[in-house]
């Protein structure tokens, strides 16, 4: 066994990644008017361009996607434009760049939707809260898709794929994990559908199978990853006991499809990787391409599943938001800079890209 294995280059699909980190979405909540990115998003991104591969912070992919305040988007021209100097900025510097496409369902606020409901595939309230009006506050009562307007949530998923290969991201991560809108219809504790949608397996599945195959018709198989929580409770998953084969079935209908990676929160998402019994193992096994694993990683865990197999790409995230040169750091046994958690959500430069590196404990550039 290598102790370097984690610092070693690695082919995703057709893209060369310098290494095996992988930088995981994380949330900021500082996108301007319009929920286009800031100018503050370029430097941040390319500040942490040595990273074999970033996965932007979840990005909706219409206005009924969104369940935070100051989250981007990227179904309208100026955000695309926006998106556009971020892939630059983070090119720039040599660096890969995936976005992660998020429809957030029931886990947002009336007050981001005009006074109307969140959509859902059931009309269950979520015992969560998103952050709205510069606070922490709980989600409002959802009301149940129609079956009518599946289709049009599927469309802006391909729509919104399509603008991501035009603002030159190198692919995309659907969000089907941490409790949003196609892992709500993954659970039979948030989806009580009877219609093609709901009740089995297979039906609960339809949904993240159907936006999958329609992106991967758009954009192709090697510039599409889809990202899994099977036993996280975030975003108020409740588990019913049935995840090991729902999970199961959805890898192999994902693996069927040629997608290039799975993206796996092994664990409770931030918390404990072993709270509830999984075997990960057996999703790395059903699915033949990437799999990144996620969740409660150091280095020497990182070096102890690439060696065996357990994962081909690992990522980190928190770590990544005080520390812009988290590979250099991880890689030399530096200390890892501590986050603000004052700083974490919305605001400006502060906590966000003034972060030093190591070297000369100068802010990255």
């Amino acid at each position: 066994m290598t102790n370097q294995t984690l610092f070693e280059p690695y082919a995703l699909g057709s893209l060369t990644l310098s290494n095996r980190v992988v930088m995981a979405p994380l949330t900021r909540n500082r996108a301007g008017a319009g929920l286009v990115p800031s100018p503050l998003a370029a430097e941040y991104y390319a500040q942490r361009a040595s990273a074999g591969l970033i996965i932007t912070e979840a990005t909706q992919v219409s206005e009924q996607a969104q369940g935070y305040q100051d989250t981007p988007g990227l179904y309208t021209p100026e955000q695309i434009a926006g998106w556009r100097k971020v892939t630059d900025a983070v090119h720039a510097k040599g660096g890969r760049i995936f976005v992660q496409l998020w429809h957030v369902g029931r886990i947002s606020h009336v007050d981001l939707h005009g006074g109307k409901a969140p959509v859902a595939p059931s009309a269950i309230r979520a015992e969560a809260k998103t952050f709205v009006n510069n606070s922490f506050a709980d989600v409002s009562e959802p009301r149940a898709l129609e079956l009518g307007e599946i289709p049009g949530v599927i469309e802006s998923f391909r729509q919104t794929a399509a603008n991501a290969i035009e603002a030159g991201f190198d692919g995309v991560e659907l969000h089907g994990a941490n409790g949003y809108l196609l892992d709500q219809f993954l659970r039979e504790t948030a989806n009580v559908r009877t219609d093609a949608y709901g009740g089995s397996i297979e039906n609960r599945a339809r949904l993240l199978i159907e936006v999958t195959e329609a992106v991967v018709k758009e954009i192709g198989a090697e510039r599409t990853g889809v990202r899994l929580s099977p036993v996280s409770p975030a975003g108020g998953a409740v588990l019913s006991g049935n995840e090991q084969a729902q999970y199961g079935y959805v890898v192999k209908k994902l693996d069927g499809l040629g997608i290039v990676y799975i993206h796996v929160v092994e664990g409770a998402t931030g918390g404990p990787r072993d709270a509830v019994p999984f075997d990960f193992v057996a999703l790395r096994k059903a699915f033949r391409n990437t799999y990144i694993a996620n969740n409660g990683y150091d280095v020497d865990l990182a070096n102890a599943h690439l060696a065996e197999g357990k994962a081909d790409l690992i990522a980190f995230g928190r770590p990544y938001i005080a520390n812009p040169d988290l590979v250099e750091r991880l890689k030399s046994g530096a200390p890892l800079a501590q986050i603000n958690p004052a700083t974490l959500y919305g605001g400006g430069a502060e906590g966000y890209t003034d972060y030093p590196t190591i070297s000369a404990g100068t802010t990255a550039a």
